[in-house]
């Protein structure tokens, strides 16, 4: 764990810097119709490289912002996930740092400075929250589940896009508990981890948004896959499923299917 260790010293140092700009009237850009980027998503990502590339030279970076090194022994940085919160003062925000080693995930942290949550995991050892392990959820009724998702930036310039969401929408809440769109994918997978959430699923997440959070999922003991069933692909595949993996052909079975 002495790696792990260190890594996560160094994101709890960068939510220093996150808890400032979230204090702060931001300098906001936009990327897109929809997605934005502050100047403390850049503040916190170059602190992340530099301490990075300082400390663990062996790995390439592969980071939202900035660099796209070549995936293989590898960190893959989200500055600040669920910039929008972030940008609009509410606290559902997260640094996420994935490590993978020959494209296998080994190492995993998420880090909500505004609400000192501290996820983590390491392949194989089990995932944790502020030092306790934790499980997903065992409750088998779907009815019952409380199921979590996020609508995609391109929903506003692909009908696509927004067609496939309200779609899928339609069919998965009256099946479920509810649904949340809290903002924040790496969140929303340590919440499924921990078994607040029975499944999520979304559409057109980058690497760096689910990096972490897979393997924090895997090692709580649910399951990741496409909407089809099969390995999840962080650079190939369009939707991303994780659940307690009771619940996982229920909303496998939504989502596929042309309806």
């Amino acid at each position: 764990m002495q790696k792990l260790n260190k890594f996560i010293e160094i994101i709890l140092k960068a939510g220093e810097i996150f808890i400032e700009g979230y204090n702060k009237k931001l300098e906001i850009h936009s990327k897109g119709i929809k997605d934005l980027v502050t100047d403390y998503d850049v503040k916190v990502e170059n602190f992340l490289i530099k301490e990075f590339k300082e400390k663990f030279p062996e790995y390439a970076i592969i980071a939202e912002e900035s660099i796209q090194e070549k995936f293989d022994n590898s960190i893959i940085i989200d500055p600040i996930d669920g910039t929008t919160n972030f940008a609009h003062h509410i606290p559902h925000c997260a640094i996420s740092v994935g490590v993978y080693e020959k494209k296998e995930p080994k190492y995993a942290v998420v880090y909500n400075p505004i609400l000192k949550e501290l996820f983590y995991a390491k392949k194989g050892e089990g995932a944790f929250k502020d030092g306790k392990k934790i499980g997903i959820s065992t409750q088998n009724d779907f009815q019952r589940s409380l199921i979590a998702t996020g609508f995609p930036y391109s929903s506003a310039e692909c009908e696509e896009d927004l067609k496939w969401v309200i779609n899928k929408l339609n069919h998965i809440l009256p099946r479920c508990q509810d649904i949340r769109r809290l903002g924040s994918a790496a969140l929303d997978l340590c919440y499924t981890a921990e078994g607040k959430y029975e499944g999520f699923y979304e559409i057109n997440l980058k690497p760096w948004d689910v990096s972490a959070g897979m393997l924090i999922v895997s090692e709580a003991g649910g399951m990741i896959s496409n909407e089809f069933g099969n390995n999840y692909d962080l650079f190939e595949d369009r939707c991303i499923v994780a659940s307690n993996g009771i619940t996982h052909n229920e909303i496998i079975d939504i989502l596929s299917r042309k309806i």
